[in-house]
């Protein structure tokens, strides 16, 4: 291992927001102990731990205790092995957090201390739960909070769990249900839409909701398919992403979401598409497209900012990172956030072209947040439709299960709204 290479992990450990502030980090270490890959990150840790003092940095070890259906027993082999090999890095573990199915009786848990070397009370058990978010609530009740405290020598504080045991209540008991078609391009695989399913998941949490999903291969969807695909769901979100495959079948969904008004978030892409579709059929542009997708169009509602035109570094014209965004009056995103300035995290390159700003804004395409300059286009909306929202940011990523973000709030309760307003409807009609 390289010495510089570990210096460099090790300098990570120190980001705090000021030099005389003190935290607690939690730095996770990932992937499994006798991977080649995890060993340089499992020296820096050790370092580390040698240079602040044991007292100022515990490791706290996550291991798996498999169930043998055969024979019907827990196996602590795996850990004592996996413990082992840590001690052979220089490594003891502080506390012990165990996966397993069932619950750890009193001789595994003396067990496994007595080989591993850690008292009694700091091997914890982990059990499976129905929902993620129930976690932390039982590792409360395991009492890791207390060990981690007390190996720090800190002052044991009980942590105000109120509004996480309220979530992971309206999470398990929803009162309502929506279903939402994700129109993208990578929906064979799921992970790849991960931080905007759960922030769905936070939204519907929020509106006492269970959200489920309708996955739709925007490079599959056409004329001929989509109200096939699009006519029973509660929502349409089209997410972000790269390229030109499947870009016409987000247009298509965007299209549908507008006529038959179904709420629809766009995400970055999903955003540009929105406009690209509503140029070609509201503004009759019919090659209007993003340069990034068509070069040669005559109508790019999608553009290079004038400043970047000349610039053949892809990577140096993203926007990447924290930007401001503000607002504006009488807009529904306004109404969402409660507050003029937000701050969205982005990654793109290319940008809403303002030559096409106030025609869009004529025909009923609102620009619902700026640049703090008002050079460049951040949200837009659709007035007079349940829900029609897009952001050039990537909302998914500040959304927490305990705090919804305010677009994925507003968008399921939106479906919700819908629904209930079809059902009704139907009633009556019955």
């Amino acid at each position: 291992m390289i010495p510089h290479i570990i210096n460099e992990i090790k300098s990570r450990f120190y980001r705090a927001k000021s030099p005389d502030e003190d935290r607690i980090a939690i730095i996770e270490v990932g992937g499994t102990v006798g991977d080649i890959e995890s060993q340089p990150f499992l020296e820096s840790i050790r370092q580390f731990q040698h240079d602040v003092g044991h007292e100022n940095a515990i490791l706290v070890h996550v291991t798996l205790i498999p169930y043998l259906k055969a024979s019907g027993e827990m196996k602590t082999k795996p850990t004592q092995a996996s413990v082992k090999e840590l001690q052979g890095m220089g490594i003891q573990p502080d506390v012990l957090v165990c996966r397993s199915e069932y619950p750890l009786t009193e001789d595994i848990r003396g067990k496994i201390a007595l080989f591993c070397n850690v008292p009694v009370s700091h091997v914890l058990q982990n059990l499976d739960v129905e929902y993620l978010y129930e976690a932390p609530l039982a590792m409360e009740r395991e009492k890791l909070a207390d060990v981690v405290l007390q190996s720090l020598c800190l002052e044991n504080r009980k942590p105000d769990l109120t509004d996480w045991i309220q979530m992971v209540d309206h999470l398990k008991h929803p009162e309502d249900s929506v279903n939402i078609a994700i129109v993208g391009k990578y929906t064979q695989l799921h992970d790849a839409y991960l931080s905007v399913v759960e922030a769905l998941k936070h939204g519907g949490i929020s509106c006492k909701a269970k959200v489920e999903f309708t996955w739709v291969d925007s490079e599959e969807l056409n004329e001929k398919n989509l109200d096939k695909q699009l006519h029973d769901v509660d929502g349409v979100l089209v997410p972000g992403g790269f390229g030109n495959r499947g870009t016409e079948g987000m247009i298509l969904a965007a299209q549908y979401a507008r006529v038959h008004k179904i709420p629809y978030l766009g995400i970055c892409l999903g955003m540009q598409m929105a406009i690209v579709e509503f140029a070609r059929h509201v503004l009759g542009y019919e090659d209007a497209n993003s340069i990034e997708l068509a070069p040669e169009t005559t109508h790019p509602v999608i553009a290079l900012m004038p400043d970047q035109e000349q610039v053949e570094d892809l990577g140096g014209t993203l926007r990447l990172g924290s930007y401001p965004c503000v607002l504006k009056d009488g807009s529904l995103s306004l109404t969402l956030f409660g507050k003029k300035e937000i701050q969205e995290r982005h990654r793109h390159r290319y940008e809403v072209n303002n030559a096409y700003r106030e025609e869009l804004n004529e025909k009923g395409m609102r620009v619902a947040g700026t640049s703090p300059d008002g050079h460049i286009v951040e949200m837009i909306e659709i007035p007079g439709h349940p829900f029609f929202v897009g952001t050039q940011g990537h909302p998914e990523f500040k959304s927490r299960p305990n705090h919804a973000h305010p677009l994925f709030r507003g968008f399921v309760q939106a479906a919700v709204d819908r629904k209930k307003e079809i059902e009704s409807k139907t009633v009556q009609k019955g």
